[in-house]
């Protein structure tokens, strides 16, 4: 018996530091980052790391100390091999395929500010029902990172079956996903005893702007305890009854790739052994904070919370 298993996605990350800066154009709704066409651009320093929901969380949690499962897809190439190899490492148990094709992979490129992901997705979106060995599914808690295409499908599948099984379902939507809208995903959210989401996923998910009215939409839904971040703002949580905010003091994090998922993982793990919700914000928030303080999503994961 797992204490957790995680589904979602694996890649292999690539941090890209040039020697040129890139110019931060301003708009309205947002800034982005450009590069001048035509130019030759020197890179100064190239960090290769591992990502994805799935494996983040799963190391994540193993180093908490948890019986950890992970369910994912990987390329049979030098990427998967990798990947394969740290979970290893970390004692995670993959649970997942090895598959013809390519092992998703991100392009981070980091700016003064923040950064910009490019995002392929590779065998990531292919994981079929078949692809897994059921009968080994047995655990105490399914946490489910974004899946799109035949992958979203399967995540479902498994979601129903460990339901069935007794098992506790904690979800953390990307804004790909939440973008489907609520009636697309109401068999998950009915599903689930644990949601997270950012505050611009649950405003894609809900059609609504303000705090309170997203948590009243999203309780049309369901009956879980939700979690919802704000990049450096305020976190908001609720368990249906009450409302909990953590306020949040200004950092300058080295790097901000990963966070989301630390979070998630050490708000979840909270839950797991005790039944605070101010004490599971705290602990999400102490796991972020450490991976923002180094570049990489799994490099600074705690081993206690």
């Amino acid at each position: 018996m797992y204490d957790i298993i995680t589904l979602g996605s694996a890649n292999v990350d690539l941090f890209v530091k040039t020697k040129t800066k890139p110019e931060i154009r301003k708009h309205l709704a947002h800034e982005d980052i450009a590069y001048h066409l035509g130019e030759k651009i020197l890179i100064e320093d190239l960090e290769i790391t591992t990502g994805g929901g799935a494996t983040n969380a799963a190391v994540a949690f193993a180093r908490l100390g948890l019986k950890t499962g992970c369910i994912c897809a990987l390329g049979k190439d030098i990427y998967g091999k990798h990947i394969l190899s740290e979970l290893e490492k970390e004692k995670v148990t993959f649970m997942g395929k090895s598959k013809e094709g390519r092992t998703g992979l991100s392009i981070i490129l980091p700016s003064a500010k923040d950064r910009t992901i490019l995002a392929y997705k590779g065998v990531n979106n292919n994981l079929q029902v078949n692809d897994i060995n059921l009968e080994r599914i047995k655990t105490k808690w399914l946490y489910v990172s974004s899946m799109l295409g035949q992958s979203h499908e399967t995540a479902e599948k498994i979601v129903h079956l460990t339901k069935k099984k007794g098992a506790k379902v904690a979800l953390n939507f990307s804004l790909y996903l939440a973008q489907q809208g609520l009636d697309n995903l109401s068999h998950l959210l009915s599903s689930a005893d644990v949601i997270i989401l950012n505050k611009e996923e649950a405003q894609a998910l809900t059609k609504k702007y303000f705090i309170k009215d997203i948590f009243s939409k999203l309780y049309e839904h369901t009956n879980a305890i939700i979690a919802i971040t704000s990049g450096s703002g305020d976190i908001y949580a609720s368990d249906g009854l009450r409302g909990y905010v953590k306020k949040i003091h200004p950092i300058n994090p080295v790097d901000t790739t990963g966070a989301g998922d630390a979070f998630a993982s050490g708000f979840i793990y909270s839950v797991m052994k005790n039944p605070s919700i101010h004490y599971a914000l705290d602990c999400g928030h102490k796991e972020a904070l450490s991976v923002m303080g180094q570049i990489g999503a799994k490099n600074n994961l705690l081993k206690k919370l």
